[in-house]
């Protein structure tokens, strides 16, 4: 099997680790609440569920 023949370094191992970063998630406002939620995210406003600006469960009353 293949076997490195020196131990990486932690400055070279780092360097190539600087390309994966995080994205921040792209945020939509509501057109019925009015509320920023995540796209394609469900997301609740006062006890109601929402969804693509639909209630999807109501508050339990």
């Amino acid at each position: 099997m293949a076997h490195p023949k020196r131990r990486i370094s932690k400055t070279r191992r780092d360097k190539r680790r600087t390309h994966y970063k995080a994205t921040a998630a792209q945020i939509a406002i509501c057109p019925t609440t009015g509320e920023a939620h995540v796209y394609h995210r469900a997301y609740y406003v006062e006890g109601d569920l929402y969804y693509k600006g639909k209630i999807i469960v109501p508050k339990p009353e």
